[in-house]
Protein backbone atom coordinates (compact mmCIF):
# COMPACT_ATOMS: atom_id res chain seq x y z
CA UNK A 1 0.00 0.00 0.00
CA UNK A 2 1.36 3.40 -0.99
CA UNK A 3 2.53 5.85 1.64
CA UNK A 4 0.45 8.97 2.10
CA UNK A 5 1.16 12.52 3.18
CA UNK A 6 -0.21 12.01 6.69
CA UNK A 7 2.01 8.98 7.38
CA UNK A 8 5.11 10.82 6.22
CA UNK A 9 4.35 13.82 8.42
CA UNK A 10 3.39 11.96 11.61
CA UNK A 11 5.56 8.83 11.83
CA UNK A 12 8.07 8.79 14.70
CA UNK A 13 11.41 7.97 13.10
CA UNK A 14 13.28 7.92 16.41
CA UNK A 15 12.13 4.32 16.87
CA UNK A 16 14.57 3.40 14.11
CA UNK A 17 17.45 4.67 16.23
CA UNK A 18 16.13 2.70 19.20
CA UNK A 19 15.97 -0.44 17.08
CA UNK A 20 19.49 0.20 15.79
CA UNK A 21 20.80 0.28 19.36
CA UNK A 22 19.14 -3.08 20.00
CA UNK A 23 20.79 -4.57 16.91
CA UNK A 24 24.18 -3.25 18.04
CA UNK A 25 23.62 -4.90 21.42
CA UNK A 26 22.75 -8.11 19.61
CA UNK A 27 25.98 -7.89 17.59
CA UNK A 28 27.97 -7.51 20.82
CA UNK A 29 26.20 -10.54 22.29
CA UNK A 30 27.00 -12.61 19.19
CA UNK A 31 30.63 -11.51 19.48
CA UNK A 32 30.75 -12.73 23.08
CA UNK A 33 29.08 -16.02 22.18
CA UNK A 34 31.41 -16.51 19.23
CA UNK A 35 34.48 -16.00 21.40
CA UNK A 36 33.12 -18.38 24.03
CA UNK A 37 32.29 -20.99 21.39
CA UNK A 38 35.76 -20.70 19.86
CA UNK A 39 37.50 -21.11 23.23
CA UNK A 40 35.23 -23.71 24.82
CA UNK A 41 33.95 -25.78 21.89
CA UNK A 42 35.83 -25.31 18.63
CA UNK A 43 39.19 -25.44 20.39
CA UNK A 44 38.58 -29.10 21.23
CA UNK A 45 39.07 -29.89 17.54
CA UNK A 46 42.08 -27.61 17.02
CA UNK A 47 44.17 -27.96 20.20
CA UNK A 48 45.56 -31.40 19.29
CA UNK A 49 44.16 -33.04 22.42
CA UNK A 50 41.38 -34.72 20.46
CA UNK A 51 42.46 -36.80 17.48
CA UNK A 52 40.88 -39.45 15.36
CA UNK A 53 37.96 -40.03 13.07
CA UNK A 54 35.39 -38.22 15.22
CA UNK A 55 37.61 -35.14 15.47
CA UNK A 56 38.05 -35.08 11.70
CA UNK A 57 34.29 -35.19 11.20
CA UNK A 58 33.53 -32.61 13.90
CA UNK A 59 36.18 -30.01 13.01
CA UNK A 60 34.62 -28.65 9.78
CA UNK A 61 31.16 -28.51 11.38
CA UNK A 62 32.49 -26.61 14.37
CA UNK A 63 34.26 -24.20 11.99
CA UNK A 64 30.99 -23.56 10.16
CA UNK A 65 29.27 -22.75 13.45
CA UNK A 66 32.08 -20.36 14.43
CA UNK A 67 31.77 -18.63 11.07
CA UNK A 68 28.03 -18.29 11.63
CA UNK A 69 28.67 -16.42 14.87
CA UNK A 70 30.96 -14.11 12.89
CA UNK A 71 28.34 -13.73 10.17
CA UNK A 72 25.70 -12.94 12.79
CA UNK A 73 27.81 -10.06 14.12
CA UNK A 74 28.32 -8.64 10.62
CA UNK A 75 24.63 -8.98 9.80
CA UNK A 76 23.48 -7.37 13.05
CA UNK A 77 25.84 -4.42 12.66
CA UNK A 78 24.79 -4.00 9.02
CA UNK A 79 21.12 -3.85 10.05
CA UNK A 80 21.95 -1.36 12.82
CA UNK A 81 23.81 0.87 10.38
CA UNK A 82 20.94 0.70 7.88
CA UNK A 83 18.39 1.65 10.53
CA UNK A 84 20.43 4.65 11.67
CA UNK A 85 20.89 5.84 8.11
CA UNK A 86 17.18 5.28 7.48
CA UNK A 87 16.32 7.56 10.41
CA UNK A 88 18.58 10.27 9.01
CA UNK A 89 17.34 9.81 5.45
CA UNK A 90 13.65 9.79 6.36
CA UNK A 91 14.08 12.88 8.53
CA UNK A 92 15.80 14.65 5.64
CA UNK A 93 13.06 13.65 3.18
CA UNK A 94 10.30 14.71 5.57
CA UNK A 95 12.06 18.06 5.65
CA UNK A 96 11.61 18.23 1.87
CA UNK A 97 7.88 17.57 2.30
CA UNK A 98 7.67 20.28 4.96
CA UNK A 99 9.47 22.71 2.63
CA UNK A 100 6.95 21.98 -0.13
CA UNK A 101 4.07 22.54 2.30
CA UNK A 102 5.58 25.85 3.41
CA UNK A 103 5.95 26.97 -0.21
CA UNK A 104 2.33 26.06 -0.93
CA UNK A 105 1.11 27.95 2.14
CA UNK A 106 3.21 30.98 1.16
CA UNK A 107 1.49 30.88 -2.23
CA UNK A 108 -1.93 31.11 -0.56
CA UNK A 109 -2.76 27.41 -0.33
CA UNK A 110 -3.75 25.22 2.57
CA UNK A 111 -2.75 21.56 2.69
CA UNK A 112 -4.96 18.78 4.02
CA UNK A 113 -3.74 15.70 5.91
CA UNK A 114 -4.09 13.84 2.61
CA UNK A 115 -1.66 16.23 0.93
CA UNK A 116 -4.30 18.00 -1.17
CA UNK A 117 -3.63 21.68 -1.84
CA UNK A 118 -6.50 24.14 -2.12
CA UNK A 119 -6.77 27.91 -1.99
CA UNK A 120 -7.07 29.13 1.60
CA UNK A 121 -9.93 31.61 1.44
CA UNK A 122 -9.79 32.07 5.23
CA UNK A 123 -6.45 33.88 4.95
CA UNK A 124 -7.30 35.97 1.89
CA UNK A 125 -8.79 39.44 1.96
CA UNK A 126 -12.13 40.02 0.29
CA UNK A 127 -10.70 41.23 -3.03
CA UNK A 128 -8.20 38.40 -3.30
CA UNK A 129 -10.82 35.80 -2.38
CA UNK A 130 -13.24 37.20 -4.97
CA UNK A 131 -10.56 37.17 -7.67
CA UNK A 132 -9.66 33.59 -6.80
CA UNK A 133 -13.31 32.44 -7.00
CA UNK A 134 -13.59 33.88 -10.51
CA UNK A 135 -10.17 32.68 -11.70
CA UNK A 136 -10.71 29.86 -14.24
CA UNK A 137 -7.10 28.74 -13.72
CA UNK A 138 -7.45 28.22 -9.96
CA UNK A 139 -8.26 24.47 -10.17
CA UNK A 140 -5.13 23.85 -12.23
CA UNK A 141 -3.03 25.94 -9.83
CA UNK A 142 -4.34 23.86 -6.93
CA UNK A 143 -3.62 20.63 -8.83
CA UNK A 144 -0.09 21.79 -9.63
CA UNK A 145 0.63 22.36 -5.95
CA UNK A 146 -0.88 18.97 -5.10
CA UNK A 147 1.39 17.35 -7.69
CA UNK A 148 4.38 19.18 -6.22
CA UNK A 149 3.53 17.85 -2.76
CA UNK A 150 2.96 14.35 -4.12
CA UNK A 151 6.39 14.36 -5.75
CA UNK A 152 8.02 14.82 -2.35
CA UNK A 153 5.93 11.98 -0.93
CA UNK A 154 6.83 9.80 -3.92
CA UNK A 155 10.53 10.47 -3.26
CA UNK A 156 9.98 9.38 0.33
CA UNK A 157 8.18 6.22 -0.79
CA UNK A 158 11.00 5.36 -3.19
CA UNK A 159 13.48 5.69 -0.32
CA UNK A 160 11.22 3.61 1.93
CA UNK A 161 11.11 0.88 -0.70
CA UNK A 162 14.88 1.02 -1.04
CA UNK A 163 15.33 0.72 2.73
CA UNK A 164 13.10 -2.35 2.78
CA UNK A 165 15.07 -3.99 -0.02
CA UNK A 166 18.37 -3.07 1.64
CA UNK A 167 17.23 -4.65 4.90
CA UNK A 168 16.14 -7.81 3.10
CA UNK A 169 19.49 -7.91 1.32
CA UNK A 170 21.36 -7.41 4.60
CA UNK A 171 19.75 -10.49 6.20
CA UNK A 172 19.83 -12.77 3.15
CA UNK A 173 22.61 -15.36 3.09
CA UNK A 174 24.22 -15.02 -0.33
CA UNK A 175 27.10 -17.44 0.27
CA UNK A 176 25.99 -20.96 -0.62
CA UNK A 177 29.48 -22.36 -0.07
CA UNK A 178 29.83 -21.56 3.64
CA UNK A 179 28.31 -24.81 4.88
CA UNK A 180 24.86 -23.39 5.59
CA UNK A 181 21.69 -22.72 3.65
CA UNK A 182 19.75 -19.67 4.77
CA UNK A 183 22.24 -18.79 7.49
CA UNK A 184 23.51 -15.40 8.56
CA UNK A 185 24.77 -12.97 5.95
CA UNK A 186 28.47 -12.43 6.56
CA UNK A 187 29.09 -10.47 3.37
CA UNK A 188 29.92 -6.79 3.42
CA UNK A 189 26.91 -4.50 2.90
CA UNK A 190 26.57 -1.54 0.56
CA UNK A 191 28.73 1.45 1.56
CA UNK A 192 25.68 3.39 2.74
CA UNK A 193 21.92 3.28 2.82
CA UNK A 194 21.72 5.89 0.08
CA UNK A 195 23.83 3.58 -2.08
CA UNK A 196 21.56 0.65 -1.25
CA UNK A 197 18.50 2.70 -2.20
CA UNK A 198 20.11 3.82 -5.46
CA UNK A 199 21.19 0.25 -6.22
CA UNK A 200 17.62 -1.00 -5.92
CA UNK A 201 16.16 1.75 -8.11
CA UNK A 202 17.67 1.32 -11.55
CA UNK A 203 15.84 3.66 -13.98
CA UNK A 204 13.22 2.12 -16.24
CA UNK A 205 14.25 4.51 -19.03
CA UNK A 206 17.16 2.86 -20.89
CA UNK A 207 18.58 6.29 -21.72
CA UNK A 208 19.05 7.01 -18.00
CA UNK A 209 20.74 3.72 -17.04
CA UNK A 210 24.27 4.80 -17.94
CA UNK A 211 24.12 7.96 -15.82
CA UNK A 212 22.63 5.98 -12.91
CA UNK A 213 25.47 3.46 -13.14
CA UNK A 214 28.14 6.15 -13.17
CA UNK A 215 26.59 7.78 -10.08
CA UNK A 216 27.10 4.67 -7.91
CA UNK A 217 29.94 3.97 -5.51
CA UNK A 218 32.67 1.58 -6.81
CA UNK A 219 31.77 -0.98 -4.12
CA UNK A 220 28.08 -0.77 -5.04
CA UNK A 221 28.93 -1.42 -8.67
CA UNK A 222 31.09 -4.38 -7.61
CA UNK A 223 28.23 -5.90 -5.61
CA UNK A 224 25.73 -5.37 -8.42
CA UNK A 225 28.03 -6.90 -11.05
CA UNK A 226 28.46 -9.97 -8.88
CA UNK A 227 24.73 -10.34 -8.31
CA UNK A 228 23.09 -9.02 -11.50
CA UNK A 229 25.79 -8.78 -14.18
CA UNK A 230 23.83 -10.08 -17.18
CA UNK A 231 20.74 -8.04 -16.33
CA UNK A 232 22.80 -4.88 -15.95
CA UNK A 233 24.76 -5.36 -19.16
CA UNK A 234 21.52 -5.90 -21.06
CA UNK A 235 20.04 -2.78 -19.44
CA UNK A 236 22.89 -0.64 -20.81
CA UNK A 237 25.30 0.15 -17.97
CA UNK A 238 28.13 0.44 -20.50
CA UNK A 239 26.39 3.25 -22.39
CA UNK A 240 28.85 6.16 -22.71
CA UNK A 241 28.43 9.58 -21.15
CA UNK A 242 29.48 11.02 -24.52
CA UNK A 243 26.63 12.59 -26.46
CA UNK A 244 27.37 12.75 -30.15
CA UNK A 245 26.32 15.83 -32.11
CA UNK A 246 26.36 16.44 -35.83
CA UNK A 247 29.59 18.25 -36.71
CA UNK A 248 28.19 20.31 -39.61
CA UNK A 249 24.82 21.09 -41.20
CA UNK A 250 25.50 18.84 -44.19
CA UNK A 251 23.32 19.73 -47.14
CA UNK A 252 21.07 21.88 -44.98
CA UNK A 253 17.25 21.81 -44.93
CA UNK A 254 15.50 18.83 -46.51
CA UNK A 255 13.14 19.12 -49.48
CA UNK A 256 13.17 22.90 -49.78
CA UNK A 257 13.35 22.95 -53.59
CA UNK A 258 11.31 21.29 -56.31
CA UNK A 259 13.19 18.53 -58.19
CA UNK A 260 14.04 19.09 -61.85
CA UNK A 261 14.60 16.68 -64.72
CA UNK A 262 18.32 16.87 -64.00
CA UNK A 263 17.64 15.84 -60.41
CA UNK A 264 15.77 12.77 -61.69
CA UNK A 265 18.89 11.95 -63.72
CA UNK A 266 21.04 12.34 -60.59
CA UNK A 267 18.71 9.96 -58.74
CA UNK A 268 19.11 7.37 -61.49
CA UNK A 269 22.89 7.80 -61.28
CA UNK A 270 22.78 7.29 -57.51
CA UNK A 271 20.76 4.11 -57.97
CA UNK A 272 23.34 2.82 -60.42
CA UNK A 273 26.01 3.73 -57.88
CA UNK A 274 24.17 1.59 -55.36
CA UNK A 275 23.97 -1.32 -57.78
CA UNK A 276 27.67 -0.94 -58.53
CA UNK A 277 28.41 -1.25 -54.82
CA UNK A 278 26.49 -4.51 -54.67
CA UNK A 279 28.34 -5.77 -57.74
CA UNK A 280 31.82 -5.23 -56.27
CA UNK A 281 30.89 -6.48 -52.79
CA UNK A 282 30.64 -3.13 -51.03
CA UNK A 283 27.43 -4.14 -49.30
CA UNK A 284 27.77 -1.77 -46.32
CA UNK A 285 28.24 1.17 -48.69
CA UNK A 286 25.27 0.22 -50.88
CA UNK A 287 23.15 -0.48 -47.80
CA UNK A 288 23.75 3.00 -46.39
CA UNK A 289 23.22 4.60 -49.79
CA UNK A 290 19.94 2.72 -50.13
CA UNK A 291 18.83 4.13 -46.78
CA UNK A 292 19.77 7.63 -47.98
CA UNK A 293 17.78 7.18 -51.18
CA UNK A 294 14.84 5.80 -49.18
CA UNK A 295 14.38 9.34 -47.89
CA UNK A 296 13.10 8.53 -44.39
CA UNK A 297 15.90 10.32 -42.54
CA UNK A 298 15.61 7.77 -39.74
CA UNK A 299 18.79 6.83 -37.84
CA UNK A 300 20.56 3.70 -39.07
CA UNK A 301 22.26 1.17 -36.82
CA UNK A 302 25.83 0.40 -37.85
CA UNK A 303 27.12 -3.16 -37.55
CA UNK A 304 30.21 -2.33 -35.49
CA UNK A 305 31.15 -5.99 -35.04
CA UNK A 306 31.26 -6.35 -38.83
CA UNK A 307 33.31 -3.17 -39.12
CA UNK A 308 35.80 -4.43 -36.53
CA UNK A 309 36.00 -7.72 -38.39
CA UNK A 310 36.61 -6.06 -41.76
CA UNK A 311 38.87 -3.15 -40.81
CA UNK A 312 42.13 -3.99 -39.03
CA UNK A 313 43.01 -0.30 -38.81
CA UNK A 314 39.87 0.29 -36.76
CA UNK A 315 40.87 -2.50 -34.37
CA UNK A 316 44.33 -0.93 -34.02
CA UNK A 317 42.79 2.49 -33.35
CA UNK A 318 40.53 1.08 -30.62
CA UNK A 319 43.50 -0.72 -29.07
CA UNK A 320 45.40 2.57 -29.03
CA UNK A 321 42.42 4.35 -27.44
CA UNK A 322 42.55 1.84 -24.58
CA UNK A 323 46.35 1.82 -24.32
CA UNK A 324 46.48 5.60 -23.82
CA UNK A 325 44.30 5.36 -20.70
CA UNK A 326 44.74 1.88 -19.26
CA UNK A 327 47.45 2.73 -16.73
CA UNK A 328 45.33 5.55 -15.25
CA UNK A 329 42.25 3.32 -15.21
CA UNK A 330 44.23 0.56 -13.52
CA UNK A 331 45.57 2.96 -10.90
CA UNK A 332 42.13 4.40 -10.11
CA UNK A 333 40.56 0.94 -9.85
CA UNK A 334 43.31 -0.31 -7.52
CA UNK A 335 42.91 2.80 -5.34
CA UNK A 336 39.17 2.08 -5.06
CA UNK A 337 39.94 -1.56 -4.22
CA UNK A 338 42.36 -0.55 -1.47
CA UNK A 339 39.90 2.01 -0.08
CA UNK A 340 37.17 -0.67 0.03
CA UNK A 341 39.31 -2.88 2.24
CA UNK A 342 39.62 -5.55 -0.42
CA UNK A 343 35.99 -5.72 -1.56
CA UNK A 344 35.20 -6.09 -5.24
CA UNK A 345 34.93 -2.72 -7.00
CA UNK A 346 34.18 -1.44 -10.48
CA UNK A 347 34.74 1.96 -12.09
CA UNK A 348 33.22 3.18 -15.37
CA UNK A 349 35.74 4.21 -18.01
CA UNK A 350 35.54 5.97 -21.35
CA UNK A 351 37.97 6.84 -24.14
CA UNK A 352 37.08 8.96 -27.16
CA UNK A 353 38.67 9.04 -30.57
CA UNK A 354 38.04 9.78 -34.21
CA UNK A 355 39.32 8.47 -37.48
CA UNK A 356 38.61 7.33 -41.01
CA UNK A 357 37.85 3.79 -42.09
CA UNK A 358 40.61 2.20 -44.14
CA UNK A 359 38.56 -0.72 -45.44
CA UNK A 360 37.16 0.44 -48.79
CA UNK A 361 33.65 -0.82 -48.12
CA UNK A 362 33.43 0.95 -44.75
CA UNK A 363 35.16 4.06 -46.06
CA UNK A 364 32.40 4.41 -48.64
CA UNK A 365 29.70 3.48 -46.12
CA UNK A 366 30.77 5.84 -43.33
CA UNK A 367 34.06 7.58 -44.08
CA UNK A 368 35.24 9.50 -41.03
CA UNK A 369 33.68 8.75 -37.66
CA UNK A 370 33.64 9.52 -33.96
CA UNK A 371 34.17 6.55 -31.65
CA UNK A 372 33.94 5.92 -27.93
CA UNK A 373 35.23 2.97 -25.97
CA UNK A 374 32.99 2.65 -22.90
CA UNK A 375 33.15 0.03 -20.19
CA UNK A 376 34.05 -0.97 -16.66
CA UNK A 377 37.38 -1.71 -15.04
CA UNK A 378 36.76 -4.11 -12.17
CA UNK A 379 38.99 -5.38 -9.38
CA UNK A 380 38.14 -8.46 -7.33
CA UNK A 381 40.26 -10.49 -4.93
CA UNK A 382 41.59 -13.80 -6.23
CA UNK A 383 41.85 -16.97 -4.12
CA UNK A 384 44.87 -15.48 -2.32
CA UNK A 385 43.19 -12.12 -1.78
CA UNK A 386 45.32 -10.42 -4.42
CA UNK A 387 43.66 -7.96 -6.84
CA UNK A 388 42.60 -9.32 -10.22
CA UNK A 389 41.97 -6.49 -12.72
CA UNK A 390 39.73 -6.92 -15.75
CA UNK A 391 38.06 -4.63 -18.24
CA UNK A 392 34.78 -5.16 -20.08
CA UNK A 393 33.99 -2.71 -22.84
CA UNK A 394 32.08 -1.96 -26.01
CA UNK A 395 32.98 0.13 -29.04
CA UNK A 396 30.51 2.85 -30.06
CA UNK A 397 30.71 4.53 -33.48
CA UNK A 398 28.86 7.67 -34.64
CA UNK A 399 28.59 9.66 -37.85
CA UNK A 400 26.21 11.61 -40.06
CA UNK A 401 25.54 10.29 -43.54
CA UNK A 402 26.00 13.43 -45.61
CA UNK A 403 28.07 14.69 -48.49
CA UNK A 404 31.04 17.07 -48.59
CA UNK A 405 31.19 19.65 -51.36
CA UNK A 406 34.19 19.39 -53.67
CA UNK A 407 34.47 15.59 -53.47
CA UNK A 408 33.58 12.77 -55.82
CA UNK A 409 33.04 9.11 -55.00
CA UNK A 410 33.62 6.27 -57.48
CA UNK A 411 31.99 2.93 -56.73
CA UNK A 412 32.46 0.31 -59.40
CA UNK A 413 32.12 1.85 -62.85
CA UNK A 414 30.14 4.89 -61.66
CA UNK A 415 31.34 8.23 -60.27
CA UNK A 416 29.12 10.94 -58.84
CA UNK A 417 30.06 14.14 -57.03
CA UNK A 418 29.14 14.82 -53.42
CA UNK A 419 27.46 18.06 -54.52
CA UNK A 420 25.13 15.99 -56.73
CA UNK A 421 24.22 13.72 -53.81
CA UNK A 422 23.64 16.71 -51.51
CA UNK A 423 21.33 18.11 -54.17
CA UNK A 424 19.09 15.04 -53.85
CA UNK A 425 18.62 15.88 -50.15
CA UNK A 426 17.79 19.51 -50.95
CA UNK A 427 15.06 18.58 -53.44
CA UNK A 428 13.59 15.81 -51.26
CA UNK A 429 14.59 12.79 -53.37
CA UNK A 430 16.89 11.46 -50.62
CA UNK A 431 17.58 12.39 -47.02
CA UNK A 432 20.65 12.52 -44.80
CA UNK A 433 20.55 10.56 -41.54
CA UNK A 434 22.46 9.75 -38.37
CA UNK A 435 24.43 6.52 -38.04
CA UNK A 436 25.48 4.91 -34.80
CA UNK A 437 26.24 1.44 -33.57
CA UNK A 438 27.63 -0.52 -30.66
CA UNK A 439 29.79 -3.62 -30.68
CA UNK A 440 29.19 -6.73 -28.64
CA UNK A 441 30.98 -7.04 -25.29
CA UNK A 442 34.77 -7.37 -25.28
CA UNK A 443 37.21 -8.09 -22.48
CA UNK A 444 40.76 -7.06 -21.68
CA UNK A 445 43.04 -8.25 -18.87
CA UNK A 446 44.50 -5.13 -17.29
CA UNK A 447 46.90 -7.26 -15.29
CA UNK A 448 48.87 -7.47 -18.53
CA UNK A 449 50.80 -4.21 -18.94
CA UNK A 450 51.08 -4.59 -22.71
CA UNK A 451 49.05 -2.93 -25.43
CA UNK A 452 45.60 -4.50 -25.69
CA UNK A 453 44.63 -6.68 -28.60
CA UNK A 454 41.14 -5.96 -29.89
CA UNK A 455 39.63 -9.16 -31.30
CA UNK A 456 37.71 -9.02 -34.59
CA UNK A 457 34.74 -10.67 -32.93
CA UNK A 458 31.80 -12.19 -34.72
CA UNK A 459 31.09 -10.36 -37.99
CA UNK A 460 27.35 -10.94 -37.68
CA UNK A 461 25.02 -12.08 -40.39
CA UNK A 462 25.75 -11.31 -44.02
CA UNK A 463 23.61 -8.36 -44.95
CA UNK A 464 22.83 -6.53 -48.16
CA UNK A 465 21.35 -3.12 -48.76
CA UNK A 466 17.94 -4.80 -48.22
CA UNK A 467 18.94 -5.75 -44.66
CA UNK A 468 18.99 -2.39 -42.84
CA UNK A 469 18.61 -3.80 -39.33
CA UNK A 470 21.51 -6.22 -39.32
CA UNK A 471 23.58 -4.03 -36.99
CA UNK A 472 21.06 -4.33 -34.19
CA UNK A 473 22.04 -6.63 -31.31
CA UNK A 474 19.19 -9.09 -31.81
CA UNK A 475 20.03 -9.50 -35.49
CA UNK A 476 23.73 -10.26 -35.25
Amino acid sequence: MALNHHEVMTTDFSTLGTAAAAWDAMAAAFETLGTTYEKKVQSTTTSGAWLGRAQQVAAPHFAVTRNEYQGAQIQARAVAALLREAETLFTELRGKVEEAVAEAVAAGMKVSDAGIASFDFSRADRATASAARHDPDLPEVERSWTRRLQQTVDAFEEADRGVKLALVDAVTDANFRDGTFGGFNGSKPYPSLKEAVKAENMPKDPAAVGAWWRSLDPVTRGILLEERREELLKAGILSPAYEWEQADPGAGPFGVEEPTAHDAYLLAMAESLMAGGDFVGHTAASRNLAHFLGGTGKPLTLDVDQALSDDGALRDAVAQDIAEHQQRWKREALEAFEKSGGAAVSIPVEARGSGTFQDRNWFLAVGSHQRVVSGNVSVAPDAQGQPRITMEYQVNIYDRYNWDAGKATPIGPTTITDADMARLHTVGLAQEFDMRGTSSLRQHDLGDAGKPSVPPGEPGRDGTRQDPSRGQEENR
